[in-house]
């Protein structure tokens, strides 16, 4: 069924950072080039680790003594928020600041805070007369989007939305809905983590036997490989612009791509093991929304942290979903940038992005030796592929609890 250009929505702008990154051009770049963005990390109690580490401008958009009053996921939140307004050309004079919504996913928040006022107050015989009076709303769940609200004088509805390591794709989901529904007539979506602040992630990924060890840093997130053993838990954000397609053509705005389906379920099964043919329904309904086949699309981007068994329950519903279609290219971004968390599938898919342009798929790297039970058809490693043109990528995000969630992205075609 043909939507009407009120109930089609686009996206305009992208604002992000990630390790090794502070742009999407300076991203793409790494991503094609195989480079990664992961370095180490020497966090109190935990030592030396692999981790993705945000280096961006902290004081471009908001001053310093903001930035301490509020929290860590609020300034990168801040940032990309700027950003991405600044790279879709909106200055509110386009949209009211009152219909205009914030919705940010998050796999968890407060937790960083939380720990260092714990720290701090063990200085002083956890005397709690020297906790910070800012806890609070450094801790509530709402924070990083409030935060975006209050630097840009936006009055409309914010609040961030807890789902795990979908928690990015949600937010998308989350402000397309409410575009379509008219509650908003301009949504900024998309997905924050802080989580290299916190020894406690750290510790409870090493002791299920998850988190990623490697001497080289850049070669200690591989998706797919014999050798994996693990996550590399990063930082980053990412938010988009999104607006009705009417909207945007109206004042001419740049379309990276048109938000074509999605969809999310539960698995209803475990705390933490992922359930492949849970996911194979997820893609499948969220082809169906689109009105697409699976021969449609040319990308799969992957969810694959490095896990035994979640790469191998992926890659299996992977096969399924797409048997037979020899014109669908499959990668991993995380293989680059490690497990960005409530940011993965945001940032995962702004990566992607550039390749209705450009043409090519980026490379999983760090695949050295494939775990058969991970091989799949269409899987591009180490160079980037050419391709002639790029039609709709279809983006995978899961997360802890059975949570799962599928995007699909189209080339925009007007009419």
């Amino acid at each position: 069924m043909q939507q009407s250009d009120s109930q089609r929505i686009v996206i305009t702008g992208v604002g992000l950072t990630a390790p090794g990154a502070s742009s999407l051009d300076q991203f793409r770049a790494n991503l094609l080039a195989g480079k990664s963005g992961i370095t180490t990390l020497d966090l109190r109690y935990m030592g030396v680790h692999p981790a993705g580490i945000c280096t961006f401008d902290e004081t471009r958009y908001r001053k310093k003594r903001e930035n301490k009053r509020g929290s860590r996921a609020g300034c990168i939140s801040v940032y990309c928020a700027n950003e991405a307004l600044e790279d879709a050309g909106i200055t509110f004079e386009e949209y009211d600041r009152s219909t205009t919504g914030v919705y940010l996913g998050l796999t968890e928040h407060g937790t960083v805070e939380t720990e260092n006022e714990v720290y701090n107050i063990s200085k002083f015989d956890y005397n709690v007369d020297y906790w910070t009076h800012h806890h609070n709303p450094r801790t509530v769940l709402n924070n990083p989007a409030g935060e975006v609200t209050m630097n840009l004088g936006i009055t409309g509805p914010h609040y961030t939305i807890g789902a795990a390591c979908a928690a990015g794709n949600a937010a998308l989901i989350q402000g397309a809905q409410m575009l379509r529904l008219g509650e908003v007539d301009f949504a900024l979506c998309g997905g924050i983590s802080e989580c290299v602040g916190s020894f406690g992630i750290f510790a409870s990924f090493k002791s299920q036997g998850a988190l990623a060890e490697h001497p080289d840093p850049i070669r200690a997130s591989r998706p797919f490989d014999m050798e994996r053993n693990g996550i590399v838990i990063s930082e980053g954000g990412c938010v988009f612009t999104l607006e009705r397609l009417d909207s945007a053509l109206q004042r001419g705005a740049k379309i990276y791509g048109e938000l074509a389906g999605y969809a999310m379920n539960s698995d209803a099964r475990d705390f933490v093991l992922p359930y492949g043919p849970r996911q194979q329904q997820c893609m499948e309904m969220a082809l169906k929304r689109a009105g697409m086949d699976a021969g449609d699309i040319t990308i799969v981007n992957t969810h694959a942290t490095g896990t035994r068994q979640g790469d191998v329950e992926e890659c299996s519903a992977i096969r399924k979903t797409f048997a037979g279609c020899t014109s669908t290219y499959i990668n991993n971004t995380k293989s680059s940038i490690g497990h960005a968390m409530g940011a993965a599938g945001v940032l995962e898919l702004a990566g992607n992005l550039p390749s209705f342009t450009d043409h090519y798929v980026h490379p999983t790297i760090n695949l050295d030796q494939l775990d058969p039970d991970c091989a799949m058809q269409g899987l591009v490693s180490g160079e980037p592929q050419k391709l002639a043109r790029v039609d709709a990528v279809l983006n995978n995000s899961f997360g802890m609890l059975g949570i799962n969630s599928v995007v699909v992205v189209k080339s925009f075609v007007a009419g």
